[in-house]
């Protein structure tokens, strides 16, 4: 899968900005920072950050400003790498390699999102300064000591890897400290730092710092060291120009390196929950920021796995931000799943308390999370009685009805057939009748591809195919006549179109008809060099011809199963003529593939 940073979106400023920072680094040494790369020829090499190869096919060219990794197909400039190996958008990327740059992003914006961003960069430098005077805090109250070491069991490392600290208890400390820092009581209210009388909002509490994806501190999660009723056990920072809980993923910038290498997620209840599991060794576990899961949150997660585990109680709240949840995933793209811990456990915690091992283990036992909703409300009910068969399937056709795959849902659908001792006719009519009647009178509405987006075809024989014209000029003979739409997306038409019609070398100076897919005809030139460098005409020629017909047969294909699912609903709607011309462009498709 090919993913490559475009700009197409963002302001001239922004583009200005893209390009200082870009001329300001050297790709080879920020991907070097993550990848251990050496010297070949002209490029760098290395092994993938993505893959568990062992022999590198990781290739950085410093001269195309670029990188491709051909074990899992990615490529693009630094920023996209930054973007695929910190797990942010491009903004975050950018900025997060702007500071690196020495580069000062508000001189590109406009006047007021500049002066936004100086505030928050203000508000930000006042939550990692608290994060400092909180861990020196820690360090000289005897009963904070003992809470967050023996009581909780933290080591000294965990405790340092997540900034953990305490507020002190007499309610100006933390004011008294960033007032002196030059702070005035509107930045500290602004940054969630105060209560409504302008005093510290965190108050003898354990506080654990709340940080955006590349680790800066945004907010605080306190919880009360002294039993008191009256006061709530754990109080997070409000919401601020800065923290957002509905965008922000707890554990996010410790765990995302664990979570690429892993390629899964573990979601779990509470903060303290991601901080035991990391102290046990199991790194790729976050929280939701005490509150439900949003389509933020799981993009987030997307970023770097699309396997996400949730480990929820098994109550009724936990079924419910399941089924919150599974439509969620669908829209984002995501496979969901949910951890079931074992009887005795009652969260995470409790489980690594007893044995390290066990959460590690159920931590790879997961279940797709439609299969265990509708397993939880079956022991809800009574299956042997019609009461409880109906509010069943009630219950589980609800959330089948938010699948948007075909084949998923029928899949379920007969789960519950059987489930139920039921005809799988019976279940799909009682899902046809619940529908509700908004749904019945509109068609499902196809996403649409966006020019400025990626490509996220699978077909990277294409890309090869491409590579080795762009190689050998001779060989683009064998395109004359043919029809560059079979190429999958607009990347590779535009390229294939113009090889089509052009003898002439691309060099590093792209005519102006490839200049705005500049980044992926340079990562197909990358390709061509290290895949294809001293091929002989005759090799290179077999290649294209047997590449060419990959392609043509691979359109042909996808044409005939579009045409297939196509009479198939002309057929369902009784539309005859419609049925009759696709039945002839079918059987006349199906001539020229015998």
């Amino acid at each position: 899968m090919l993913r490559i940073s475009l700009l197409e979106r963002y302001t001239d400023g922004m583009q200005d900005a893209k390009e200082e920072v870009r001329a300001r680094l050297n790709i080879e040494d920020v991907i070097g920072e993550y990848v251990q790369l050496k010297r070949a020829g002209r490029n760098f090499k290395g092994l993938s950050p993505f893959t568990s190869e062992k022999t590198p096919s990781f290739t950085v060219s410093p001269d195309k400003h670029i990188w491709h990794d051909f074990s899992s197909g990615k490529g693009g400039d630094v920023f996209s790498f930054v973007m695929e190996v910190e797990g942010l958008d491009f903004r975050a990327a950018l900025e997060q390699l702007a500071r690196k740059a020495g580069v000062d992003l508000s001189l590109y914006d406009s006047k007021q999102s500049g002066e936004i961003a100086k505030k928050k960069r203000r508000l930000i430098e006042a939550n990692e300064l608290a994060a400092r005077y909180y861990q020196q805090s820690l360090l000289k109250n005897q009963h904070a000591l003992e809470y967050v070491f023996k009581k909780r069991g933290l080591s000294k490392e965990i405790v340092q890897e997540f900034r953990i600290g305490y507020a002190p208890d007499d309610g100006e400390a933390a004011v008294r400290f960033l007032s002196k820092k030059g702070f005035t009581k509107k930045e500290l209210a602004e940054a969630g730092l105060t209560n409504r009388f302008g005093g510290d909002i965190f108050r003898g509490r354990m506080t654990v710092p709340l940080m955006d994806p590349s680790g800066q501190v945004i907010g605080f999660t306190g919880r009360i060291i002294k039993d008191d009723p009256k006061a709530p056990k754990y109080l997070n920072t409000p919401q601020t120009l800065i923290y957002d809980k509905s965008r922000q993923v707890f554990g996010l910038s410790q765990a995302k390196e664990a979570i690429r290498k892993q390629d899964f997620s573990v979601i779990v209840e509470g903060n303290l929950d991601v901080v035991s599991s990391h102290q046990a060794g199991v790194k790729n576990v976050v929280a939701s920021a005490g509150t439900a899961l949003t389509e933020w949150h799981l993009k987030s997660l997307a970023r770097l796995s699309h396997d996400v585990r949730l480990s929820f109680d098994a109550d009724k709240a936990g079924v419910a931000a399941t089924e919150r949840a599974i439509p969620i995933a669908g829209r984002v793209g995501v496979e969901l799943s949910i951890i079931s811990l074992p009887e005795g456990a009652k969260d995470p915690d409790e489980l690594i308390q007893q044995d390290t091992k066990a959460w590690e283990k159920v931590t790879h036992t997961s279940e797709p999370a439609i299969e265990w909703v509708i397993r939880q409300y079956s022991k809800r009910e009574d299956m042997t009685s019609a009461a409880g068969k109906r509010r069943f399937t009630s219950e589980s056709l609800a959330v089948v009805r938010t699948l948007t795959d075909s084949v998923e849902q029928e899949h379920y659908l007969n789960q519950i057939a059987v489930m139920t001792d039921t005809s799988l006719d019976a279940i799909r009519q009682k899902l046809q009748s619940n529908e509700p009647a908004e749904n019945k009178m509109l068609k499902p509405i196809k996403a649409s591809t966006e020019v400025s987006q990626p490509s996220r075809h699978d077909v990277p024989y294409q890309d090869n195919l491409l590579a080795v014209l762009v190689a050998y000029p001779a060989s683009r003979h064998h395109l004359g006549g043919f029809d560059t739409n079979m190429f999958v997306d607009e990347y590779r038409q535009k390229l294939a179109a113009w090889l089509q019609n052009n003898t002439d070398e691309l060099g590093d100076t792209l005519p102006d008809t490839l200049k705005p897919i500049e980044t992926y005809v340079k990562i197909v030139q990358l390709k061509a060099e290290s895949r294809y460098d001293g091929w002989g005409e005759q090799d290179s020629s077999l290649e294209v011809a047997k590449l060419l017909r990959q392609t043509e047969v691979e359109h042909k294909k996808k044409t005939k199963d579009q045409l297939i699912k196509e009479l198939r609903d002309a057929e369902e709607a009784g539309d005859d003529e419609v049925a009759a011309k696709l039945r002839t462009q079918l059987l006349t498709l199906i001539k020229e593939t015998a």
